[in-house]
């Protein structure tokens, strides 16, 4: 119900702005010179018969036609704003949040690598700087001590 009388609203507010403008444009085109107000009226005359011919070549629905009417298209408000297409540019740079997370992850995946390469020297370092035997070298229980020794 409300929804409906909002629309009723903005139908009167149109209806009053078409009504002013129509009184506007008649009184100005009384004071214009006669030859100029015959031309204007052929002109529109002609520009409805185009248009009439338009709409019954038209295979679109009316609800199509009247959208792009007002300007409305698949691309909606880029369009009313008069930009048109978006630019080469535009579109890549939609495409930099993508780059930007897949950069993220390979670089995460790299800073793993490099903790494991560094925890693999540490331990390496140990074995070399300690006095053992070799025989503890071969010891399976060997690489989980050192790990768990390591600091």
């Amino acid at each position: 119900m409300n929804r409906r009388r909002h629309f009723s609203e903005d139908q009167a507010i149109e209806a009053r702005l078409a009504a002013r403008l129509g009184a506007g444009l008649t009184e100005r085109a009384e004071q214009l010179p006669h030859d100029i107000g015959e031309r204007l009226r052929a002109a529109r005359e002609q520009a409805l018969a185009r248009a009439a011919e338009v709409r019954r070549r038209s295979p679109e629905p009316a609800a199509a036609r009247d959208a792009a009417a007002v300007g409305v298209t698949a691309q909606g408000a880029v369009l009313l704003g008069g930009l048109g297409a978006p630019a080469w540019w535009q579109r890549a740079a939609s495409l930099l949040p993508l780059a930007v997370l897949v950069l993220g992850l390979l670089l995460i995946q790299r800073q793993g690598e490099l903790e494991q390469i560094h925890a693999a020297a540490e331990v390496d370092a140990q074995l070399l700087a300690d006095d053992l035997p070799p025989d503890a070298y071969s010891d399976p229980g060997f690489a989980e001590f050192m790990r768990e020794r390591a600091p």
